[in-house]
């Protein structure tokens, strides 16, 4: 492979663009898109159809080609697959087998509008605390008796040492955990929870019943009674473990002599199970206090439907009756809520147990200002309004069961039942919270009336209207009230001292006055909120609900005109003084701008609202901050600097972007978007002049440059200022600003040297070469309408560029080099035609300086020699390495190069052609179907006059086949 003189093969671009259009076959969209969602067939309504058969009504189009499933599946898709397969099975109870007849009628009774106990759990917990210590009293029995075992085949003898277990239960050792914390407390219940599992798990069932016996103990005790809510939450969900684990048993033995049907009776329960569960039930009756087995017993309530038919609806009258024996109200109180909680679950027909309870609770209240509660209230220093909130879940829960789905008439009858009483509070806040938001709210105005009338010193007002607000912030009161109710209720929350109390109070009817009312009386809230939370920095302990409250504001106001018009919404803003909290607001403020601001703006309020909280976002950013949270931030900046748009004044679009790169120069994509901002202006301002720039505008889009020039160093990452430099080079060469352009793309070239050899994509290092590949053959192409600078010599930036890729520290076994070589001979080859392939409109290229000047040429021709011959030295090297697929690969990619670029009349280039065939050819490893669709494409172009000559290259090249 000798040296060769290059000749460039003469082109006539438009010749060939007409030769090649007749070829061209219009493109023909089909129906089918692997995006396009998936049609679904049931798959009851295929069970009749064979495989391979067709069908009009299991397919929507014979034009759409089949899915790779859909073979597989005989059309169905895999969930079809699986709703089928869920229709023929019956659903499995909690017990372990099917109970879906149960369920269906269960839910005609309750449905999803219900909210279920689960959803309540969290907000107790959150809610009822306490710092004070607490203590747990565990007495888990003695060992004695448990070395000799009953024989099984004395029955009395069973029932007898069972109950012996549970007397020593009663009589055993003790065990106090004391100075427990809150978390504490929670922990030693869970662990008691999780001994429970694994002692029935262990086929221990009567040392499980000892710890949900002594965890019901534990429910009388009221000495830190702020904390009683909590405390039942907590043990409660022992007891439902319990009852899950007894019904789970009970069911797994009714198998024989087969399983039960959907919607047993107790007819079809075997005898061994209807005598475990009896069993279950006489161990409950011996328990001799009345609280744990009223517990107990109300955990297993589901398995009264295995011994009778009317066991549920028997039981649940005589529960509620046994409920009066307790003798503290507020534990009475969380019993009836536990009793009507599992009637709800198992009978939620059953209305009139839910009622009894109800009324009884009514009848208790009037219990609070005895003696015993005072006595306790004072020793625990505990305060009768805070005393009464203690009531609230239990109240709230029962009150919910009782008005599921009731009428509207029920409501009316509620309220008169708290005007006999007095207008109690305690009842009255429970009735707003249990009914329909939508009854409460055509009441609004009578619901106000007795809230005025209530007690001050027994329950808080500011509580009932926040009751009431909850009901309002979902359901509309009667136009015509809605300034009245607000005023009324507002006179109230602003007398509010507590700080804590007011803000959660303010918070729930700031969503009534957005959703109503106009700025002016949201501003007015705003300024309530700023005069009570801003004394003494009460702020700082209500972030949680002042956030709430702008959430509540963004929902309703999404014109951020009107928005930043509001004079307090800013100072508001001002109260978030914790970096953290600060930061996450800006984050919601800046979400809902770009969600809701469908067109860009100018608006001089905006902008100076969105700036502040922009840089208030920018601020925070730090040597600590994680790439996520700067990524966060920096997609929301830079959704803001979108939106922003001055419209045709260009010059105050460029202000804002420098003032924005000083705002937020530690966010690089800010700085990034600021600089594609700057050059998408400069085109802006071509379009607007089609291309014929005035003074003014020549000297606008020359600053544009300048700021894009200062800009780009800034940024730390090299990739991004390659590609940069590049980017602004092309839109200064379009709006011919050559001195600049030749400025920006100089710069890329110096800064080829400090590219690293890796590159970090998603936490992995890459090789940079694929990039440096793109970036060079991306410049290559814009080098062809750079004109030569006149003090600088021919065809300097494609010499410098070659030179920096010569000297830069490539991979030891890549090709990435020659790569760029062979990318440069089609350029320099477009280079030496009369009239380039394309040009910028207004702006001289090399084309017109040098006019086809045989200098000009022969330097093209020399450069392009050189370059082959690098090329072919490579290749002689990967022939002494063995490194015959990658010698194939580069070895066609430059005989394609000659094809295309090279004048293949010149016998030693023709050769040299020929040669390149063979060597890609030699080992087998060049594809086979591209080589034959290359000499396809010869022979169609040897047909051409001007391409006569191929025909004798074209009888030299042969396939040649692996060995």
């Amino acid at each position: 492979m000798a040296a060769v003189q290059w000749r460039s093969r003469w082109r006539k671009y438009e010749a060939e663009l007409l030769r090649c259009r007749p070829e061209a076959q219009p493109v023909e969209f089909g129906d089918y898109h692997p995006l396009k969602p998936i049609l679904v067939t049931d798959s009851k309504t295929r069970r009749g159809v064979r495989k391979g058969s067709t069908s009009s009504s299991s397919s929507s189009s014979s034009s759409v080609p089949p899915d790779p499933l859909s073979s597989m599946l005989d059309g169905t898709d895999p969930l079809s697959l699986f709703a089928a397969s869920a229709v023929e099975i019956p659903a499995v109870p909690r017990g372990g087998s099917g109970d879906q007849g149960k369920k269906t009628i269960e839910e005609e009774v309750v449905g999803a509008d219900f909210e279920p106990w689960s959803a309540k759990r969290g907000e107790i917990l959150a809610w009822f605390t306490t710092t004070e210590k607490l203590s747990i009293n565990i007495c888990m029995g003695s060992d004695k008796g448990k070395a000799t075992s009953p024989q099984p085949s004395a029955v009395s003898e069973k029932v007898r040492t069972r109950l012996e277990e549970l007397d020593d239960l009663e009589e055993g050792s003790q065990r106090e955990m004391l100075n427990l914390s809150q978390q504490d407390y929670a922990n030693r219940i869970e662990e008691l929870n999780q001994s429970l599992k694994e002692a029935w798990a262990a086929d221990q069932k009567v040392k499980a019943l000892k710890i949900v016996i002594q965890c019901a103990k534990l429910l009388s005790d009221t000495a830190v009674i702020q904390f009683y809510p909590s405390k039942f939450v907590l043990i409660t969900d022992i007891m439902d473990t319990f009852g899950r684990l007894v019904y789970e048993r009970i069911w797994s033995m009714c198998s024989e002599p087969q399983p039960l049907t959907a919607a047993f009776t107790p007819d079809d329960v075997n005898d061994t199970a209807k005598e475990t569960c009896l069993n279950w039930f006489f161990k409950i009756a011996s328990i001799r206090e009345l609280l744990p087995r009223l517990y107990v017993e109300a955990s297993i309530l589901k398995c009264n439907c295995f011994l009778n038919r009317n066991g549920i609806s028997t039981t649940l009258p005589r529960l509620t009756a046994m409920v009066r024996g307790i003798g503290d109200p507020l534990v009475a109180a969380y019993a009836r809520a536990y009793l009507c909680r599992v009637g709800m679950e198992v009978a939620p027909q059953l209305k009139d147990s839910l009622n009894t309870n109800f009324f009884d609770l009514l009848g208790a209240l009037r219990q609070l200002g005895g003696e015993s509660v005072q006595n306790q209230l004072v020793v625990q220093r505990v305060e009768m309004p805070e005393y009464l909130t203690l009531y609230s879940p239990a109240i709230n829960w029962l009150l919910q069961c009782v008005a599921y789905r009731a009428p509207e008439a029920l409501l009316t009858e509620m309220m008169e039942r708290c005007k006999i009483m007095g207008n109690n509070a305690l009842l009255l806040n429970s009735v707003m919270r249990a009914f329909r938001a939508e009854f409460v709210a055509a009441r609004a105005t009578d619901f106000i009336g007795m809230i005025k009338e209530c007690d001050e010193a027994g329950f808080p007002k500011h509580l009932l209207f926040g009751s009431l607000g909850r009901s309002l912030a979902s359901a509309d009161p009667p136009e015509s009230e809605r300034l009245t109710i607000l005023n009324d209720a507002w006179k109230v929350i602003t007398k509010v001292r507590s700080p804590r109390d007011y803000i959660n109070c303010a918070e729930i009817w700031v969503e009534f006055t957005c959703r109503h009312f106009t700025k002016r009386e949201v501003n007015t809230v705003l300024a309530d909120m700023i005069k009570h939370m801003t004394p003494d920095r009460a702020f700082e302990d209500a972030y949680p609900q002042l956030q709430a409250v702008i959430g509540k504001i963004l929902t309703y106001f999404h014109d951020f005109s009107v928005l930043f018009s509001m004079e307090r919404f800013l100072p508001f803003l001002d109260m978030f003084q914790k970096d953290s909290v600060r930061v996450e607001v800006c984050r919601s403020i800046m979400e809902v701008f770009i969600r809701h601001q469908l067109e860009p703006t100018r608006d001089p309020v905006i902008l100076n609202a969105m700036l502040h909280i922009c840089k208030t976002m920018h601020d925070s950013v730090n040597a600590l901050t994680l790439e996520d949270e700067k990524r966060s931030s920096s997609l929301l900046i830079i959704g803001f600097i979108r939106m922003v748009s001055f419209g045709r004044d260009f010059e105050q679009q460029l202000n804002f972007c420098v003032e924005s790169r000083s705002t937020f120069c530690n966010l690089e994509p800010v700085l990034v978007q600021l600089i594609h901002t700057v050059n998408q202006l400069a085109m802006a301002t071509r379009r607007v002049m089609q291309g014929n720039h005035s003074r003014k505008t020549a000297a606008f889009v020359r600053a544009c440059a300048a700021y894009s020039f200062i800009t780009i160093p800034s940024l730390s990452s090299i990739f991004s200022r390659l590609s940069l430099y590049l980017l602004s080079g092309q839109v200064a060469l379009a709006n011919q600003c050559l001195s600049q352009a030749d400025a920006f793309l100089k710069a890329a070239v110096s800064l080829l040297p400090d590219v690293p050899r890796t590159i970090s994509i998603e936490g992995k290092l890459r090789s940079s070469e694929s990039f440096l590949l793109d970036f060079t053959n991306n410049f290559l192409s814009t080098l062809l309408v750079v004109p030569d600078h006149p003090e600088h010599g021919v065809l300097y930036l494609v010499r410098g560029l070659l030179n920096m890729v010569q000297d830069y520290t490539w991979e030891d076994n890549g090709d990435a080099k020659v790569r760029v070589y062979i990318s440069a001979l089609p350029l320099l080859a477009a280079m030496s035609q009369e009239t380039y392939l394309y040009s910028i409109p207004k702006m001289d290229s090399n084309e017109t300086l040098y006019g086809g000047d045989p200098k000009f040429l022969s330097e093209i021709n020399k450069l392009c020699e050189t370059l082959i011959g690098q090329v072919l030295d490579h290749l002689k090297a990967l022939g002494r390495e063995e490194s015959a697929r990658r010698q194939g690969a580069l070895a066609f990619s430059l005989f394609g190069v000659l094809l295309a670029h090279g004048d293949l009349r010149n016998n030693k280039l023709s050769q040299l052609a020929v040669n390149l065939w063979n060597l890609s050819h030699k080992h087998g490893f060049c594809d086979t179907r591209l080589s034959v669709r290359t000499l396809e494409h010869m022979k169609q172009q040897a047909q051409q006059p001007d391409m006569s000559h191929l025909s004798d290259t074209l009888q030299r090249l042969a396939l040649q086949s692996r060995t």
